[in-house]
């Protein structure tokens, strides 16, 4: 039985194509060991040292933050009842 030229191309352009499927292809690419600038740069500066960030400081800062708003939060809404029941 004879087939139709485009349909056999076709056919075979489907079975030599394989399925890409990302999730098994590696993300990362083969370890490259770093030249000697990249070390410079990763290396600690003293002069920066001044500007890092604490995280214990941080997470203070954003409790005392967190407790301020909530804080602020009860008060309007105290007062916004207190209001109400004034009124009636």
């Amino acid at each position: 039985m004879a087939q139709p030229t485009f349909l056999s191309s076709l056919r075979s352009r489907f079975r030599s194509t394989q399925p890409q499927l990302p999730h098994l292809q590696p993300r990362r690419g083969y370890h490259v060991e770093l030249g000697a600038r990249e070390k410079a740069l990763l290396e600690e500066d003293a002069a920066l040292k001044r500007f890092k960030s604490y995280k214990n400081s941080v997470k203070k800062v954003s409790k005392i933050g967190n407790v301020l708003t909530l804080v602020v939060v009860a008060a309007c809404s105290y007062e916004i009842v207190a209001l109400a029941t004034s009124t009636q």
